[in-house]
This record gives C-alpha cells, structure tokens and sequence, in this order.
C-alpha cells in the first residue's frame, strides 16, 4: 500500500545499494515510486549511475532521480553536463545531479585522472558544467576558462536542444570543512556521508555550509541536505543482533579512512581512529567492530525497532536534513522498512 506523503519532515529517498545493477535500479525506481518514496539514488561503485538512472527514469513518472554520487574527478565538466542533461530530458525534469570527489588514490590509481587541490577543483568543475549548460540554453558563446578546465568551442552541430524542464540541480558530497564551504558557494545541496553524526552536522558542516554561501552571497536556507542515516534496525533481537553487528563493522571501517578523522575528532575519538587505521593495516576486518565502542555505535546510529529507529531519525534530523535516506550494511526485512517509513511519516 501506497505511504502517506505529507507527514515526514524530510524527503524520503531510497538509497543506492552498491552492489545493484542498472535493471534492477530500474524495477527497485519502479517499486518505490508505487511505495510513494520521494527520491531513488544511484550511486558509483560497481556501475555507472548515469546508465542505471536512465533506465529508471523510463520506469518511473514521479520519483526524482539522484546519482548519490558520480565521481566528478573520473570525468570531465563536458561529460558530466552532457549526460546530466541528457537525463534531465529523459525524466522530464526529475534529475539531480550529484557530485562527488573521491579519495587521490582511487583518482589517480583506478581512473588514471589528476589529482589536485579537491575543494578548489570542485567549485571550478561545477561552475564549468553551469557554464555549459548555459550555452545551451541561451545560444550564449562558450568562454568557460578556469584554472583546472578550459572550455571555449561549441558549435551548434553539438549543441543539444534547450531543456523546457529546467536546468537539474547540482548537489556535493562533502565530509571536510573546506569541501563543505565549496557546497555553500555553488551547489545546490550537500549530500552529507552517513559517517556523520548530528553535532558533526549542526556544529561543523552547516556553520562550513553558511561561511561557504555568505561568501557567494547566497541563502544558505536555499541548500538542502542529504543524509543517508545509519541505522541498526531489527523487529526481534536475532534481527537486531545482526544489524548491530554489521553497524559496528560499517562505524570501523569508515573510522579507519584518514579522509573521515574529522567526524572522530569532532568527539575527541582520534584514539579510536589510531586503533581502527592500524587494524585495518593488518588487514583484521574481520574483528575490527569490535573496537567499536557502544557510546560511539549509538551516536553514529539509532538501534532499535523501526518504531524506535524512526523516533529517533527525526528527534536527531528533523529541521536539519531535507532529504534522509537509510544505509545499513545489513539486509532489512520489507515489513520493517514499511514500519520504518510509517513511523517518519506519521510523526
């Protein structure tokens, strides 16, 4: 049965599962349209989420369609606004673009692209795609001329036809401060990384958010926010026992990535960090949950029954988050994601 759609203080997104195929993004776009979620993601590890979003867009006639994320550094702003505005076309307005920068060695390692100065590269990059798109749209000369991207021919010949459903919006990952600045100055939303907990969020990324938008002069209240929650969730304790188990492994091995300290360090949890980061050089996955304290646990996740779990969601997110998203590790019974969703709706 269809859920109720006015209630929730955020828009609901099913989120990108990793391991999901562009046909089956496709009927999984399907069946969360008919389940009345807001938004289906997809997001870049084992497939390309622009494909599987097209796909999905001919599935579907309501849902928006996010990439959650693309990795803007494997790619040039040419690409990027090209398939971008192909799929605007394609879902009659329903797209949002979402970007992010990866990590160096995945940047230079697995897509052979440069690496440098992340933050300053993004803003640039974005402003290049907005830059194209305008030619596009207008018929304006192109004179894009940045430090990492230079843009100046295009002819008419490769000049796709103006989009009637408006440009798509451009939203950012971020986790670092300076990163979440450059989301303040041109994006749209911030896709926030579910290693965050809600003071990392109100006591360092808006406050980054803000500075990011004053500087452009923009309303930092026109930004939306994207979280996709960690949650422990389980209807009966062997569920549970399995949900907090994976949670706990999911908090290690983002807490063992150098890229996420400031999350830990926020808490005064660099230890933690250290014990993670060594363990994870050993190569002891396997155990590496069990460093996990429970104080730590409940912070970056609410445990419980869905009831419980939707509680707290919107007593940790409500008036923060615009768009929430859950990410577990773990398989989650229909019924519970149903229960989950109906508790956030009805408040």
């Amino acid at each position: 049965m269809p859920i109720e759609t006015d209630a929730a203080p955020f828009r609901l997104d099913v989120g990108g599962d990793p391991g999901i195929d562009a046909l089956a993004l496709a009927r999984r776009a399907a069946e969360a349209e008919g389940e009345g979620f807001d938004g289906v993601s997809a997001s870049e590890t084992r497939h390309d989420p622009f494909l599987s979003l097209a796909l999905a867009a001919r599935e579907t006639t309501r849902i928006e369609l996010l990439s959650t994320i693309a990795v803007a550094f494997a790619r040039n702003p040419m690409t990027v606004a090209q398939s971008a505005f192909d799929l605007q076309a394609i879902s009659a307005g329903r797209f949002l673009l979402g970007l992010g920068s990866q990590v160096q060695p995945h940047i230079e390692k697995r897509f052979s692209m440069p690496w440098s100065r992340p933050a300053a590269r993004m803003a640039e990059f974005v402003r290049a795609v907005r830059a194209i798109w305008a030619t596009w749209q207008t018929g304006e000369p192109l004179r894009f001329r940045g430090e990492f991207y230079t843009h100046t021919l295009m002819t008419p010949f490769f000049s796709p036809p103006p989009l009637t459903e408006g440009l798509p919006p451009v939203w950012i990952a971020a986790v670092g401060e300076r990163m979440t600045e450059v989301v303040g100055e041109v994006g749209d939303g911030l896709h926030a990384h579910s290693f965050t907990t809600p003071h990392y969020l109100r006591d360092v990324s808006l406050p980054a958010l803000a500075r990011g938008a004053a500087g452009a002069e923009r309303d930092p209240a026109s930004i939306g926010v994207a979280l996709p929650a960690l949650i422990a969730v389980g209807d009966d304790q062997a569920a549970l026992d399995v949900a907090v188990r994976a949670t706990r492994a999911q908090i290690a091995f983002y807490g063992s990535t150098p890229a996420y300290l400031p999350v830990l360090e926020a808490h005064g949890w660099t230890g933690l960090h250290e014990q993670l980061h060594q363990a994870s050089r050993r190569g002891d996955w396997a155990t590496m949950g069990d460093l996990v304290p429970d104080e730590v646990l409940e912070t970056f996740a609410p445990i419980g029954s869905a009831d419980a779990v939707a509680r707290e969601l919107r007593s940790r997110f409500a008036g923060v988050v615009t768009r929430l998203s859950f990410s577990a590790s773990y398989p989650i019974a229909p019924e519970t994601t149903a229960a989950l969703v109906r508790g956030l709706r009805a408040g």
